[in-house]
């Protein structure tokens, strides 16, 4: 770096030294290349956001992603008032089945993964391969045994039987233990021994506050996993009051050969059940990121 010298003897930086380096060829690439993956990650949004707002003529006529004559606020009133509000009905559904299950599922989770890191048992490391071995399972591969095993106790076509399975998370009780060991000092369990507290009373006063940011993650993965649950709901289920809104879409996509107007509902529908996931991501993203960078940390 060249030094330019002041008339009082003291050195100052030159000109070129001010200067940001520009960015090099690998950058340029790297930055074109993320734009594109946004821009082609977003384009099915924009279309969902513009072809809600079009009419059912102009959605068949009209190219997709051009804007049309706005009839968003027909189109929503159209979707609420479709078979007596059925559409409530399902989003209420998919609310109770995401919000109570991921939070038995993050306390469960909890529970297990605190268990799996402060206590010392014979089976210790295979109950935990277990866990992780739950994590490899695709959901698809489990819908037909949770169905026969339901079916054994006449509980299809209820409320529990897509509830109950939803309230089980390996991925939860993996981060879990992860987080309660980096998180959770055995000093301090051991104080709160000392001092006559239940193992029961240090969980819930102690470790499950040390591991909220944590349990802030799992609680939003499962909301995710049990909001978009399709297969579960479709093999379980048969009376429509009881159906989630994506199994509710699906029957009026299903219809749209017959019904057309269904078309415009549907993806109306679609629109208004992302916003619950969105406000939820917003309202706990700050626990949420804390959450992702502790499940980084080696046990």
């Amino acid at each position: 770096m060249s030094i330019l010298t002041r008339t009082d003897g003291s050195h100052a930086p030159s000109a070129a030294a001010g200067r940001r380096p520009r960015p090099g060829a690998s950058t340029v690439i790297a930055m074109v290349f993320m734009v594109l993956v946004a821009g082609y990650m977003l384009l099915p949004v924009y279309w969902l956001l513009v072809s809600s707002t079009k009419s059912q003529g102009a959605l068949v006529t009209t190219p997709g992603l051009l804007p049309a004559r706005w009839h968003f606020g027909d189109n929503l009133a159209a979707l609420f008032d479709h078979q007596d509000g059925v559409y409530s009905r399902w989003l209420l559904n998919s609310l109770l089945y995401a919000g109570a299950g991921s939070a038995v599922a993050t306390v469960l989770a909890a529970a297990a993964g605190y268990a799996l890191a402060t206590y010392a048992f014979r089976g210790r490391e295979a109950v935990f391969s277990v866990v992780l071995g739950g994590v490899l399972v695709p959901a698809t591969a489990l819908a037909l045994p949770l169905f026969l095993l339901f079916a054994e106790f006449d509980a299809t076509n209820t409320f529990w039987s897509v509830f109950l399975p939803s309230v089980v998370s390996p991925f939860g009780v993996y981060l879990s233990r992860i987080f309660a060991a980096a998180s959770v000092p055995e000093e301090v369990v051991e104080a709160a021994r000392m001092d006559g507290a239940s193992e029961f009373r240090i969980f819930r006063t102690i470790a499950m506050r040390l591991m909220s940011p944590a349990l802030v993650t799992v609680f939003l993965f499962q909301f995710v996993v049990i909001w978009n649950n399709f297969l579960l709901p479709l093999v379980m289920l048969q009376d429509e009051r009881l159906y989630p809104v994506t199994l509710g879409l699906f029957t009026w996509q299903s219809q749209t050969s017959r019904l057309p107007e269904l078309q415009t509902l549907t993806i109306v529908g679609a629109l208004v059940s992302v916003v619950p996931i969105v406000l939820t991501f917003l309202l706990l993203q700050r626990y949420w990121r804390a959450g992702l960078a502790a499940g980084a940390v080696k046990s």
